[in-house]
């Protein structure tokens, strides 16, 4: 969840690192450093907090240097502090680091009794004193093999050395690294992003793989250190996206963007004149398959559990959901015709690939919904099938999520219709209403006054609830979510029924209760779940389709109005006022929603 960067270069690399780490910032914040190397000496500086702490930091000092790395840190081992900011160093080495050395413990007492010194809490700290040992007695290459050897657990390295001043080292196992390529100078980051400023041509580690990245020359080895040829690749992002425009935050932008997000992705994969979805090089025929099991973490594992009631609806296929974290442990038993759909927004979370491995090993048909096409996840399975959401920045993923219901949702009615389930009216009927998506989307997001006077009374309280039935009951989830990452209020998802099962003990006078009560199949018994919670006091926020039948209850709190929409699409729209509603309660407590306290947008750590 760390970020790391590197630049060797004939010209001054400190702006740049510096310009670079500020795009990396959304995997980590708690604290920044820079290392380079000058006249034969490797120089840091290191601060707490944000990278324009940093920055002022290094105003006072004359960091320079024509080589240098940089990093920015979400902690695993050691509390945020300057003394375990990244880089590391030796009197001969400097390192960052993305993801956790499992037996650093083991490593740092070994290292202890040959006389290394160490400073600070870090797992990371241990890379640097073991390369600095293994180069004693070992030439670069082979020493690089036996320190990876060496460690155990996941990591992106970039590393730095006092007596080979134009080399950069850059290694990976488990987390992302990508080589960038630039005249005279080349570079080392966690993503294609953080390079985008300076290059679009670029490279990307496998895993066990490791490169020697020169100036004028970029080597890249496997494990065993043989020689490996690699792909230039061009850099698909778009770098306009990256900026907030007049917007507050990305978050209440990228909220705004969701109609554009699904228009943009519907004429990807929908042909308007023959009114049918196309997911080209799709590469089984439809009889290959008889179940599917996605997968996915937090918001991605939300998109999933919205899936399911679509295609055990619309499919004959069997259907399972699983978090990416949990998938990997358990005794699995694979079978030739399933297919495994992994959803990632970054496409780099750590337990997600993980499980894509697992798949991979086992030979298993593997299918990855992700936002950035260049990533591990994307690379590494059999079809890809982008999001097209564009770069998301706030931590808490809002046009992300819509983008993986609306790929997922497309997808289903997809293999719906070739396996003859959907017929060609309802086929293109649905379709229609995809058509239509984007525009109730942007009728749906004019409720922002309403929902600022709403938030007040979820700030004050000390928890909340938020449930729903069938389509809804994910998307309370997904709410409560949401409302826990930005305004650190506690909040609970629930099926409404299940309320009487033991939740409905927590139901006390005032404590604010979101109930999702489109008027579907399952409204009537919602409705009657949300008067048990009404009758004990709960303050009820109900979001619901606009009808002219009356809704059965008095008492209500405050009702929330989405435009209408098949049903199986409007958890679409009832999502969008529980964006609001979270963003609004961390905008009124003064919080910094864009970078929640101690979440990073890309988790590439167990």
């Amino acid at each position: 969840m760390c970020g790391i960067v590197g630049i060797t270069s004939n010209k001054e690399v400190t702006t740049r690192i510096i310009n670079s780490l500020k795009k990396l910032e959304y995997r980590g914040y708690d604290s920044a450093g820079i290392a380079t190397l000058k006249d034969g000496f490797i120089n840091e500086v290191k601060s707490e907090g944000r990278v324009e702490v940093l920055e002022k930091n290094i105003s006072n000092t004359n960091l320079q240097g024509e080589i240098g790395i940089g990093h920015v840190r979400w902690a695993t081992h050691g509390k945020p502090s300057t003394i375990n900011a990244h880089p590391h160093s030796s009197e001969t080495v400097s390192v960052v680091h993305n993801g956790i050395i499992e037996n650093s413990t083991i490593l740092k007492k070994v290292l202890e009794k040959k006389g290394h010194k160490f400073k600070s809490q870090t797992d990371t700290e241990v890379i640097a004193h073991l390369v600095t040992d293994y180069l004693k007695k070992n030439n670069l290459k082979d020493a690089i093999i036996k320190v990876l050897n060496k460690l155990h657990g996941s990591f992106a390295l970039g590393i730095i050395f006092k007596d080979y001043p134009d080399l950069i080292v850059g290694a990976r196992r488990g987390s992302p690294l990508a080589v960038g390529y630039g005249p005279n100078e080349n570079y080392l980051g966690s993503d294609s992003y953080a390079l985008k400023s300076m290059t679009n041509k670029v490279s990307y580690l496998n895993d066990g793989e490791f490169c020697l990245i020169k100036k004028n020359q970029v080597e890249f080895f496997d494990t065993k250190g043989n020689k490996v040829n690699k792909k230039i690749l061009n850099s698909s992002q778009d770098n306009q996206n990256y900026d907030k425009g007049d917007y507050k935050h990305f978050m209440a932008k990228e909220i705004d963007e969701q109609p554009i997000t699904i228009k943009n992705c519907v004429n990807e994969y929908v042909d308007k004149i023959n009114r049918q979805i196309n997911i080209f090089n799709f590469p089984w025929k439809i009889n290959q398959i008889s179940s599917i099991v996605l997968i996915g973490c937090g918001t991605a594992y939300h998109s999933c559990l919205v899936a399911k009631y679509w295609f055990e609806e619309y499919t004959s296929l069997d259907v399972t959901i699983d978090i990416a974290s949990e998938f990997r442990y358990r005794k699995l038993k694979f079978k030739a015709d399933c297919l495994y759909v992994f959803v990632s927004q970054s496409g780099e979370t750590a337990d997600t690939y993980a499980a894509l491995d697992i798949c991979n090993k086992n030979k298993m048909k593997t299918c990855s919904i992700v936002n950035v096409v260049e990533s591990s996840i994307a690379r590494d399975s059999d079809i890809v099938l982008p999001i097209h959401c564009g770069p998301e920045i706030g931590v808490a993923s809002t046009k992300a999520f819509l983008g993986q219901m609306l790929v997922l949702y497309m997808l289903c009615l997809k293999l719906s219709f070739d396996q003859k389930i959907t017929s060609k009216k309802n086929y293109q009927e649905k379709i229609k209403n995809l058509l239509s998506l984007s525009n109730l989307c942007k009728k749906t997001l004019l409720t922002d006054s309403k929902i600022q006077k709403i938030s007040r009374v979820f700030i004050e309280a000390k928890g909340s609830m938020f449930l729903g039935r069938g389509y809804s009951f994910p998307i309370a989830l997904e709410g409560a979510l949401k409302l826990k990452e930005l305004a650190y209020v506690h909040a609970e998802g629930y099926p409404a029924g299940e309320m009487k099962h033991g939740p409905l003990a927590l139901i006390e006078e005032g404590m604010p209760v979101v109930v999702l009560a489109p008027r579907d199949d399952y409204y009537k018994k919602t409705i009657s779940n949300m008067q048990e919670v009404i009758a004990r006091g709960a303050k009820v926020l109900l979001i619901t389709n606009k009808s002219k039948d009356e809704i059965q209850s008095e008492n209500i709190w405050e009702t929330i109005e989405v435009e209408n929409l098949s049903e199986d699409l409007l958890p679409f729209l009832t999502t969008i006022p529980l964006q609001k509603l979270a963003y609004y309660s961390a905008l009124q407590k003064g919080y910094d929603i864009d970078k929640p306290r101690n979440l990073a947008k890309s988790v590439t750590v167990e």
